[in-house]
């Protein structure tokens, strides 16, 4: 047990003069604190490559630091709530993007070019009354 603190405390790091930024997708919501650093990505206390097992999930995390050439520059530390792990993986790009854009705002027309700034706003059609599903109707019988 001991151990186990010690070590949750290790990976913790100091994110007192930090940048803020929230990121979203679907219904994922990503809280992300951003600072200069050695290149460190921890998500809900966990580091990233433990939290997401998808290895383009890691890459798509990594898109908005190798866009801007420093891939190992910045440390963050982020809470992602709600949806699965796509959409939490979207959510932490919009929010490190967001978080970057405050430490330089040069770095806005390279991210933006990459559609990374932008709020992906899509999500799921609510289903509608008499339907299936949103769009899906039911079985039709002539008789």
């Amino acid at each position: 047990m001991e151990n186990n603190q010690q070590e949750s405390t290790k990976n913790k790091l100091n994110f007192k003069d930090s940048k803020y930024a929230t990121g979203r997708r679907k219904t994922s919501i990503a809280k992300v604190w951003l600072k200069k650093g050695t290149g460190k990505i921890f998500v809900n206390g966990k580091n990233f490559d433990d939290y997401f097992t998808r290895e383009n999930h890691k890459i798509q995390i990594l898109r908005p630091f190798e866009i801007i050439n420093q891939s190992t520059e910045y440390d963050v530390n982020s809470k992602v709530v709600g949806g699965g792990h796509t959409g939490q993986a979207g959510a932490l790009v919009h929010g490190i993007s967001r978080a970057l854009l405050k430490f330089d705002e040069n770095f806005k027309p390279t991210l933006r070019k990459e559609k990374l700034t932008t709020r992906d706003s899509r999500s799921v059609e609510r289903k509608k009354p008499g339907r299936a599903k949103a769009r899906k109707s039911f079985q039709f019988s002539k008789r």
